[in-house]
């Protein structure tokens, strides 16, 4: 297939405007109502384009429109092509300012929680202009495909199983291994010769073992020797399991710079238990040969001096 005949000359970014409102919608008429043109321009666009392509790009049915697999691959191409256009206007009006203009960052509810905070505090002290998004992704594929969508210039995470592939661009921030935490005002918090078979019968607030992170605790419990215990409540959310543990009840597992932060503000205490604890990376994952716009750099740059302040007495300590 010619490029400059066939695909260059033919293809427009209308058309693919176009195609994106269907995939959309599910309809042709629904469509058109949402580009406000007619339902036969749809029709004729459609049609053009798969002549152009040579290959059927959309199932008609009584039920509506379905993309084919060529039309899916159209379509990404299509979520691309806008997204960059996007990232080059936004590029464009930030160089005159580059203090200015929005950055999407996703994460998981752990890291929006509590390291978000801080980093979004930092950064926009120094930089009031721009405007941050920041949305809760859920671990695995979600987050894959809001990178691969565009929705987000960003990602923070944990772990980096899901970005072994060729489309992403990761890197890591620190590694850090998890830590027992107790409420201050927990008769724990003032003990300091103690070891994790002391704990076993307290009350723990601790992830579903067949979470991620739930898992690696249950290692660790087996590893010192241990059978993990039933927990009190099992929770996903470091919101909650903070708050409990803060009321000196119950103890629990957090990461070693989570529970940093919050020991800082006299909540949470680490106690001093020797662990054989895996190391969990946090990263920053973007798509690769993305244009970003000057505001995200800066938010990567900030973002890398504040993890770096959390991680070093973390990695001294460990």
């Amino acid at each position: 297939m010619d490029w400059s005949d066939r695909i260059g000359r033919r293809i427009k970014l209308r058309d693919l405007h176009i195609l994106m409102a269907i995939a959309d919608t599910g309809s042709m008429a629904k469509a058109a109502a949402k580009l406000r043109i007619s339902t036969p321009v749809v029709s004729k666009t459609m049609l053009g384009l798969e002549h152009t392509l040579a290959v059927k790009l959309l199932d008609r049915g009584s039920r509506g429109v379905e993309l084919t697999p060529y039309g899916r691959a159209l379509l990404q191409c299509g979520i691309n092509v806008f997204d960059d256009m996007r990232q080059a206007v936004r590029a464009i009006a930030n160089l005159a300012d580059p203090s200015s203009g929005e950055v999407r960052i996703g994460c998981t509810e752990i890291v929006m929680s509590n390291l978000v905070p801080v980093i979004a505090g930092k950064f926009l002290r120094q930089h009031p202009q721009v405007r941050l998004d920041v949305s809760l992704t859920n671990p695995g594929e979600q987050q894959i495909q809001e990178l691969q969508d565009r929705k987000i210039d960003l990602l923070i995470t944990r772990g980096l199983g899901e970005f072994a592939e060729s489309d992403f661009n990761t890197e890591i921030l620190f590694d850090e291994p998890f830590v027992v935490v107790a409420g201050d005002r927990s008769p724990w918090a003032k003990k300091r010769s103690f070891g994790l078979a002391h704990l076993i019968k307290e009350p723990w607030v601790l992830p579903p073992y067949h979470t991620a992170p739930g898992a690696l605790i249950a290692e660790m419990f087996r590893d010192a020797g241990l059978q993990p215990p039933q927990p009190s409540l099992s929770t996903i959310s470091s919101q909650c399991t903070i708050a409990l543990i803060s009321t000196g009840q119950f103890v629990g597992f957090l990461p070693a710079s989570i529970a940093s932060l919050n020991a800082r503000g006299g909540a949470l205490k680490i106690l001093p238990l020797r662990l054989a604890s895996p190391r969990v990376p946090l990263a920053i994952a973007w798509v690769k040969n993305r244009t970003m716009s000057p505001a995200v750099d800066l938010f990567i740059s900030c973002t890398r001096d504040v993890v770096t302040s959390l991680a070093r007495p973390q990695n001294a300590a460990s």
